[in-house]
């Protein structure tokens, strides 16, 4: 690597400044370093993620003559270990959202589009804002261990939503209406809903309707004792109502009972993974000094408390409460051109959708159960009084959330 890129040195002012711009992709990156003027201190070279090469670029940069910044963009998880190894060895890295690299210096009507190009512009790019390149600081194991799990239970979510609306299709043909018969929550053990259980020992309407009121009974009420749920004769007789007078589109028989119950064990393994990642969150979270401040807020549960805190951080990254509303994509940027300024604005959404749909949740809570005193329900009734539109109120509501957010855990950080 050094014969290829050995830097050139000139005595003059801008030795002072060298930008080393890393194209970050798996398991590799490219490497290009600039000076002010277009100078190049270092031909784009390419460097694996091993700790061998990274420890080797460390000792090369840090050879380079001048003050040196290391630039990079947010790649998903890619950019860590090399970030990483080059903030142990005591450079200058700076991680730039993608957005703002894809924005500077397109004064080409050429499209190039290779990862030697940007490396060159990710150099460019810090060089041009030196003064502003905002300095990475790596997270603590426990903040990296709990974005992780909340990353993975939004996964899981979607996948659970897939295979129950599957589900609920298929049982649409075998016994109607079954996923609407138990009201109860998940279990907050394994996870598992009622329904599910249910359907798969009775997964054909023929399986209660086919036997007597009395038999179905006595068969509900020993599956409850060993299915772990409380058995109530009423809700059996609702049952057995429910089932009768259905005609089912697939018969009852072997082919269609394997349909229907491997379709609810996946489902059940879903859930009981969900339950698993849940639980490991919340232990997570409570190791963090904000956890006791962020679940005093009305409508933040042992579920969305942690999902919040993972996708905000370290909230002393943030230089100001603005800067956590823009991280979170929340903020409505004016838009005027001569005469015309627009009124009716929209928030950028450039921020963490994960984290806007937490707070969308702990908003829908707040207008459903009507807190009148606490500050943001408050704030939110005010806005509806005023006549806003509902995502208008809930947006709303979501930025004063984030900025009561910054304040009270500041405090309880600076304590």
């Amino acid at each position: 690597m050094s014969k290829r890129c050995t830097p050139i040195t000139k005595n003059d002012w801008r030795l002072h400044m060298n930008a080393v711009g890393i194209d970050v992709s798996k398991g590799k990156s490219m490497i290009a370093i600039m000076r002010p003027l277009g100078e190049v201190v270092a031909l784009p070279f390419e460097v694996s993620h091993t700790a061998a090469e990274l420890d080797e670029l460390a000792r090369f940069i840090l050879k380079i003559d001048g003050e040196t910044r290391v630039i990079m963009e947010y790649t998903g998880s890619y950019y860590e270990p090399i970030a990483y190894a080059l903030h142990e060895a005591g450079l200058y890295v700076s991680i730039v959202h993608a957005q703002l690299i894809h924005d500077f210096g397109n004064n080409t009507i050429r499209r190039v589009k290779t990862d030697k190009a940007d490396a060159m512009k990710i150099a460019a790019y810090g060089l041009a804002n030196w003064n502003v390149l905002p300095r990475y600081t790596p997270q603590e194991d426990i903040r990296r261990q709990l974005k992780a799990y909340s990353r993975q239970y939004a996964k899981y979510t979607k996948l659970k939503t897939m295979l129950k609306n599957n589900l609920i299709s298929l049982t649409d043909s075998t016994f109607p209406g079954v996923n609407e018969l138990f009201t109860s929550p998940p279990r907050k053990e394994d996870g598992h809903e009622k329904w599910l259980d249910f359907a798969l020992k009775f997964w054909h309407a023929e399986c209660v309707c086919g036997l007597s009121e009395k038999v179905f009974t006595d068969q509900y009420r020993r599956w409850c004792s060993k299915a772990g749920y409380r058995f109530s004769k009423n809700k059996a007789t609702d049952i057995y109502a429910a089932s009768c007078g259905h005609t089912g589109l697939l018969p009852k028989d072997d082919t269609t009972e394997l349909l229907i119950q491997q379709s609810v064990i996946q489902l059940n393994s879903i859930c009981s993974s969900l339950a698993v990642i849940a639980g490991k969150m919340s232990s997570l979270a409570a190791m963090l000094p904000e956890y006791p401040i962020v679940m005093g807020f009305f409508g933040v549960g042992d579920n969305l408390g942690p999902r919040i805190m993972a996708e905000i951080g370290d909230v002393r990254r943030f230089a100001r409460k603005e800067s956590l509303v823009c991280f979170a994509g929340l903020e409505a940027p004016p838009y005027q051109s001569g005469k015309f300024e627009s009124t009716d604005r929209t928030i950028s959404k450039k921020g963490s959708p994960h984290l806007r749909k937490a707070l969308f949740q702990v908003m829908d809570c707040l207008v459903k159960k009507a807190p009148q005193d606490d500050p943001i329900f408050q704030f939110i009734d005010r806005k509806r009084a005023e006549g806003k539109h509902y995502y208008s109120y809930m947006t709303a509501g979501s930025a004063k959330f984030l900025r009561i957010y910054y304040a009270r855990v500041q405090e309880q950080l600076k304590a």
